[in-house]
């Protein structure tokens, strides 16, 4: 099995000895059942929105850099009303700001979060470099 090397608070470390036999087996059962979570929750969400509105939403987290601290409904919201205000990222892309904002307000910080990370992942992984926004949304998304 490949390795992975994470950076954990101590919190994080103490509720992994606690709830598992070791902290190893407590990362090896949580991050395939997160990484698993999140594919079942972009594929979930996705289908609520149209692809403008998910074009929009990857344009919002253009040089974004996402913190776990800031994995919320509100900060996701905040993201995208600032990039139609200042960029008109829902015009470029034809979508409804106010639609896109009801769709939002929907989603629960778990959704929310997976669909800031799928938008950040656009960017920031060589896998998508040179990919068009609608071919990501098609191969991620359909």
């Amino acid at each position: 099995m490949p390795q992975v090397a994470a950076r954990i608070t101590h919190d994080q470390e103490k509720w992994l000895k606690e709830f598992f036999k070791t902290k190893s087996a407590g990362a090896e059962f949580i991050l395939p059942w997160a990484v698993d979570v999140f594919f079942k929750c972009i594929r979930n969400v996705s289908n609520d929105f149209s692809v403008a509105e998910l074009k929009t939403v990857l344009e919002a987290h253009r040089d974004v850099k996402l913190l776990p601290n800031q994995s919320k409904q509100a900060y996701l919201l905040l993201r995208l009303g600032e990039a139609c205000d200042e960029r008109s990222v829902h015009i470029q892309h034809g979508a409804s700001k106010s639609n896109l904002e009801v769709k939002l307000r929907r989603l629960s910080d778990l959704q929310a979060t997976a669909l800031m990370i799928w938008a950040t992942a656009y960017w920031t992984s060589k896998n998508w470099n040179g990919v068009s926004l609608d071919e990501y949304v098609k191969l991620s998304c359909g």
